[in-house]
Parts: structure tokens; sequence; C-alpha cells
């Protein structure tokens, strides 16, 4: 018994189709979504999310935080931003993370918030950075 996943962005719907398994990154740790799952809400990081067909990898996507319910028959994932890992550009991928690091040099330290935000932004790109590299 399949499970259906979507991956939504806020441009378009990448995928939605029965997969046996998706494997989520979540702020916590990886997680499998699969047949007959605990209902619950997940909040993403950035990573990939990989769909299986019995024990192969047959996609990857690249999703840069978000959340995803599942649910015993279903995934969706809400992406903040979502590609096919083989679409990754390693070049404006580094050039954002020189850019959001030259922001973070003179953001006001004492802005948690401000800080906060930016971290996850930078840690998303690290992670988009990431799974480029390894798909080369």
């Amino acid at each position: 018994m399949p499970v259906l996943i979507e991956i939504i962005s806020p441009e378009k719907v990448l995928v939605s189709r029965e997969v046996d398994m998706a494997v989520l990154p979540g702020m916590e740790g990886d997680i499998a979504a699969m047949p007959e799952h605990a209902p619950m809400m997940l909040l993403l990081r950035g990573g990939v999310v990989a769909l299986h067909e019995g024990d192969v990898v047959t996609d990857r996507f690249f999703v840069a935080g978000g959340f995803a319910d599942i649910t015993g028959t279903r995934c969706t994932v809400l992406a903040d931003k979502a590609v096919p890992v083989s679409e990754i550009s390693i070049d404006n991928a580094t050039a954002q993370l020189e850019a959001l690091s030259e922001i973070w040099d003179k953001t006001d330290k004492t802005d948690m918030t401000r800080l906060s935000a930016l971290q996850d932004q930078i840690l998303a790109v690290r992670a988009e950075i990431d799974a480029g590299v390894g798909n080369a």
C-alpha cells in the first residue's frame, strides 16, 4: 500500500504521486513517511526529500525549509523553496551564501530574531550546495 506524496513550492506543485516511502529532512532529524504512519506535522530544515520505490531512490528534491503533514496514506510537503536536486545551480547557491554572509556580518549581533532567521537561511543554502555537489 503506497503513500501519496505531494511536494508544493510557492511556484508550483512539483510532485503528486504514490511512492513506497518518502524520507524528509525534519528539524530534529530525518523521518520516513510510510503507509500507516501516525499522523503528525513536521517542521522541515533545508535538505533533500528522497522518494523511494521499494529499496530504490527514484527522485530527490531539495527543500529549503517548510512543513510536512504526514498521515497513514498521504504526505504533503509545503516547502519554502523546492527544486529537483538535478536542477540545483551551485553557482547561484554559492552567490546566495556569499550575500547572506555579508548580511550576517552587517547585522546587529544583539538582534537575536534577525540572526536566527539569517542562520536558518544560511543553513538552508549550505544544504542546497551540499545536495548539488552530491549530485554532480
